[in-house]
């Protein structure tokens, strides 16, 4: 067994006996949504999905966008993108805001019924004039034509991000309003030359997102938990399907 899977077994796994709180990433609540069966071999078995490869390019662009909107963060203005778009808000100022952003931190909920501390952390955090703060998301990527809307199939994974964080500042009694954007920067690729720059189409798409689901999957994810049946794979995952196809090939 490689390094990294001796590792996944040798961390602290949810033990249904503990009365101890088991923190719960905004990660691996939309992992149990993608597969239940996924979700119960990494959470209580220790058998992980395979990871993927860190996108450096797009922590980079991370980066630079938090920069720039701190800057006016700091200033107490809107940033242009907002003006272009006609959004009613500026950078919120908040002393937490660090934390919130940090992925070993990000902002936390504790559900008592479930002893989950559930938390995720934001990209960005904006505020407009009724005082309700909004929920922002940086994405990258580089496709043809200009990206303006977030409706795609593969796409339900960024709208249930937003709402995990809209439910989990709504959970720490702060007023959020239903509509959170995504900041998507598209990069170019139809340049005549590349000149050391990679040039990027940024668009500011707005969402309106219904966190009702998320406290019934809370409750759900607990009932998994606490089972001791591996529960069934999702129709459309392919790591159970390649799985099973592997485990199919190898017991013929």
């Amino acid at each position: 067994m490689s390094q990294y899977y001796n590792a996944l077994r040798s961390r602290n796994l949810y033990d249904p006996s503990s009365t101890e709180a088991y923190k719960l990433s905004r990660s691996k609540i939309d992992l149990f949504m993608e597969c239940p069966k996924c979700f119960y071999l990494d959470r209580r078995l220790g058998v992980g999905r395979p990871p993927g490869f860190p996108f450096n390019l797009n922590s980079a662009v991370d980066h630079l966008l938090k920069q720039e909107f701190d800057h006016r963060r700091a200033e107490g203005t809107p940033h242009p993108l907002m003006e272009q778009y006609h959004i009613d808000a500026i950078p919120a100022p908040h002393q937490q805001l660090d934390k919130w952003r940090n992925f070993r931190s990000g902002i936390q909920y504790h559900d008592d019924q479930t002893h989950f501390t559930l938390y995720g952390a934001i990209d960005d955090l904006w505020i407009n004039s009724h005082g309700e703060y909004i929920i922002v998301d940086y994405k990258a990527t580089s496709k043809n034509g200009t990206i303006d809307h977030i409706d795609e199939p593969w796409q339900i994974g960024y709208k249930r991000q937003m709402e995990i964080y809209q439910w989990l500042f709504r959970k720490n009694g702060y007023r959020v309003s239903d509509t959170g954007y995504f900041i998507y920067c598209n990069g170019i690729k139809d340049k005549e030359a590349f000149d050391a720059r990679l040039e990027f189409e940024i668009t500011v798409i707005p969402y309106e997102g219904t966190d009702q689901w998320v406290d019934a999957t809370v409750r759900k994810i607990y009932t998994c938990l606490q089972g001791d049946l591996i529960p069934m794979a999702s129709s459309e995952c392919d790591y159970c399907a390649y799985r099973d196809a592997a485990q199919s090939v190898i017991q013929s």
